[in-house]
């Protein structure tokens, strides 16, 4: 899998994509992650990204011709099967996303900033828009991160233990079930009997519950 992501701000990607699963997922050669600066793709010497919005809106834009030349040079190099904008605007992410961007061979992740980007790049190259919630962040670096770790992760051989990624929370739509380790008892917290049974058919009905009341009581909106 091939993962680009296009930025004004490629350094606020350094740290989130070369640690932990992110980078053993590289070593491997499961992924490949490039980050593109979008100044490079500007033909002033000062390397403008950005400018005023028609119609006299506070704020600044992103310029279309840098964005679309650097999209087209990708797109002149591999089909893309998915061309993912991170905007608060966007359909509001989750891990059935995650789920169908893993399955897929390319996909690109553009970073709006500012006050967003020209609306006719979003009309005419951007075939997915993503949120990743009902807030706004300075760019979309951060969004662009969240959504390549959640699609790494669950790349098989990404992590050690590939049924782990399989029950987190959200995998069957709902919260996941209250996790303990040894010791068995601290500070005079005990960890459920059921737990330390050995009667796994109790303990997987046990998880059931309590994934089912935590969701009921936590998320309930998750159960619609």
């Amino acid at each position: 899998m091939r993962i680009d992501i296009l930025t004004v701000v490629p350094d606020l990607l350094t740290s989130p994509l070369n640690e932990s699963i992110l980078k053993r997922a590289q070593a491997k050669g499961l992924v490949e992650i490039v980050v593109h600066n979008i100044r490079d793709y500007t033909t002033d010497k000062h390397r403008q990204v950005d400018d005023y919005p028609f119609g006299g809106e506070a704020g600044m834009v992103m310029k279309p011709e840098p964005i679309f030349r650097c999209i087209e040079s990708l797109k002149a190099e591999r089909a893309y099967d998915e061309i993912i904008y991170t905007s608060p605007d966007g359909e509001q992410y989750a891990q059935r996303h995650a789920n169908h961007f893993s399955t897929l061979t390319n996909i690109m992740i553009l970073c709006g900033h500012y006050k967003g980007i020209d609306h006719r790049i979003r009309e005419h190259l951007i075939t997915r828009e993503i949120s990743i919630g009902d807030y706004v962040l300075t760019g979309g670096e951060l969004a662009a991160a969240i959504i390549t770790d959640s699609v790494v992760r669950i790349i098989p051989g990404a992590i050690g233990d590939e049924a782990s990624a399989l029950t987190d929370s959200f995998q069957d739509g709902l919260l996941a079930p209250p996790v303990y380790t040894r010791p068995a008892e601290f500070n005079g917290w005990r960890v459920p009997d059921v737990l330390l049974s050995g009667n796994f058919a109790e303990i997987s009905r046990w998880q059931e519950q309590q994934a089912f009341e935590r969701t009921e009581r936590l998320r309930p909106d998750l159960l619609k």
